[in-house]
């Protein structure tokens, strides 16, 4: 990697190049690469940018160019009286090694794009990484003791909770999967500048404030909960499917009783759906509290089921046992050789007792009446009101694509899933498979609007949009995202829209088309496909409209 020098002369011309050759001059004594532009000249490109290790800015403001490169300042004086100074040195230079964690709520998209975004800045840098994937099928490439004992850096770019444990005393630096998939090279400079050692405790010995926002907002607390709960609403919802189409709607009555349909009913909805509200708030108290927060938020969620305040009551369960649970730990002090109670005894007994008290004098109630209330109102929505909701739902799905607002939508209408409110879930997986398939389409029908690489990559995006990803349309998005955000918004909105207005229901909260041919996952699948065709027809058409042709 080489040094970037930007120098600007001002009415000192001559002394501008005697220092620009003085920088070249000791640059190569200390065996390092160095660019230089001295006012604009020769305008320096992208890549020499990118690959620049410091920017050394002479009598020079800086114009935003550099992004989170580090900058150094000097004047011409400084540099003509002693220019080796002025450099980093050659140790600076190193490779690092570097481990990583990708994470996202549903463990599918994000979590490999970050990993490989993280995989390619760091070549590009000059570092050795190696990343774990903290995926839907649990870890992969995982990281080993020998690896964390030799890194440099530690990165973790997730938005769920991480054990961080094993990284005790490392520098390690936090954020979310955005980050490292839209400017990976970026987030590895700030991890390098930032990074504070990870402290025994779980707490950072130093951190920034953005490392702060990150480990505690709600947003991320949320979502990890939502990603545990996930696989028991998919199988749970799978095998309700599987019970009915066996045994008839009636598959669950004691004249049933023995038979394959009513087993699959009793492991589907009396087991697995039984511990989707329990499993949501104890991983949101979790992610807050770590694993003393586990049990209070499954007590806590185990109350909100019973006293049918749901998904709704869950999170809030969820968020008490958590802020709860770590307030106690901090305030409870019991010394060095009683400490080992807190998580076994104290913390569990006591965080479960005020979790559990809140829920049934105070939350449970009046958060059961308004669900009942969201409840009925969304099982009789019919025509205009159906339409707004499931364009709203749809708009939010294809705004940012596996994003913050994406993922609101999603797990509220995973979470009605537990209320057997259905309908929107079909509108949120419509609303997402249309993206990456409009785009597909688009770039079949529509070339001239597309140049060869994005021909090329729409195959891979139809491919995701089949498969419920609707990350598969992020690429295009980043290119032109004035021009390609708008249209993905409206075929979604239009496909989440008629699939509400038709009174589609939805059981399972992931697989795309693969989980349609499953009897009893999908009511009104004629009006469903209609509604997914609708959606990613305008997709197409708005991409037609909006996008200029292609440059040759």
């Amino acid at each position: 990697m080489s040094i970037v020098a930007i120098i600007r002369s001002g009415e000192r011309s001559t002394q501008a190049r005697l220092a620009a050759e003085a920088l070249r001059q000791a640059a190569q004594r200390q065996g390092q690469d160095i660019v230089i532009e001295i006012d604009g000249q020769p305008a320096l490109a992208a890549e020499q940018l990118a690959g620049a290790r410091q920017v050394l800015l002479v009598d020079s403001p800086d114009d935003g160019r550099f992004g989170p490169l580090p900058l150094r300042s000097a004047t011409l004086d400084q540099v003509l009286a002693d220019p080796a100074a002025q450099l980093p040195s050659k140790a600076a230079a190193k490779a690092l090694s570097i481990v990583a964690i990708t994470g996202c709520p549903t463990g599918i998209a994000h979590t490999f794009m970050a990993a490989e975004g993280l995989t390619q800045a760091a070549k590009a840098l000059g570092h050795a990484i190696k990343v774990e994937t903290q995926g839907s099928v649990g870890a992969q490439n995982a990281l080993s003791a020998a690896d964390i004992a030799a890194a440099d850096l530690v990165i973790i770019a997730a938005d769920t909770q991480v054990q961080l444990d094993r990284f005790a005393g490392k520098p390690l630096f936090k954020s979310g999967t955005k980050a490292a998939i839209a400017d990976g090279q970026g987030l590895i400079c700030r991890a390098q500048a930032e990074a504070q050692p990870w402290a025994a405790d779980h707490a950072p010995a130093a951190s920034s404030a953005a490392q702060e926002k990150a480990k505690d907002g709600p947003y991320r607390h949320l979502m990890t909960g939502v990603s545990f709960m996930l696989p028991f609403v998919t199988a749970g919802g799978i095998l309700i499917a599987l019970a009915f189409a066996l045994g008839g709607i009636y598959a669950f009555d004691d004249a049933h009783k023995g038979t394959l349909a009513w087993s699959l009913f009793q492991i589907g909805a009396k087991s697995a759906f039984a511990l989707m509200v329990p499993i949501l708030a104890g991983y949101i108290a979790y992610s807050i509290a770590d694993r003393p927060g586990i049990a209070p938020g499954m007590v806590g969620g185990m109350l909100a089921a019973s006293l049918g305040s749901g998904f709704l009551g869950g999170i809030i369960a969820g968020f008490i046992a958590g802020y709860g649970t770590r307030e106690l730990n901090r305030r409870i002090q019991l010394g060095q050789h009683l400490d080992g109670l807190k998580p076994v005894l104290i913390l569990p007994v006591l965080g479960s007792l005020l979790t559990g008290l809140l829920m049934i004098y105070v939350v449970g109630q009046p958060v059961a009446a308004v669900l009942s209330a969201l409840t009925a109102a969304l099982k009789g929505m019919q025509g205009s009101s159906a339409l707004a909701l499931g364009a709203l739902l749809g708009a939010m799905m294809a705004f940012d694509m596996g994003g913050p607002v994406n993922k609101a939508a999603y797990a509220f209408a995973t979470g009605l899933i537990a209320s057997q409110v259905y309908t929107p879930m079909a509108a949120v997986m419509a609303a997402g498979m249309t993206p990456p398939l409009g785009i597909a389409l688009a770039t079949r029908v529509f070339r001239d609007r597309f140049t060869a690489d994005e021909q090329e990559a729409g195959k891979a995006a139809g491919v995701l949009g089949l498969a419920f990803i609707s990350e598969g349309a992020i690429p295009f998005a980043a290119r032109d995202p004035l021009r390609v955000i708008p249209a993905l918004m409206a075929g979604s909105a239009l496909a989440g829209a008629v699939s509400m207005t038709m009174g589609v229901e939805l059981k399972v909260p992931h697989g795309g088309v693969f989980v349609l041919p499953i009897p009893n996952a999908v009511a009104h699948l004629g009006s469903y496909l209609a509604a997914l065709a609708a959606g990613t027809a305008l997709t197409a058409l708005m991409l037609r409209m909006l996008k200029k042709p292609a440059l040759a």
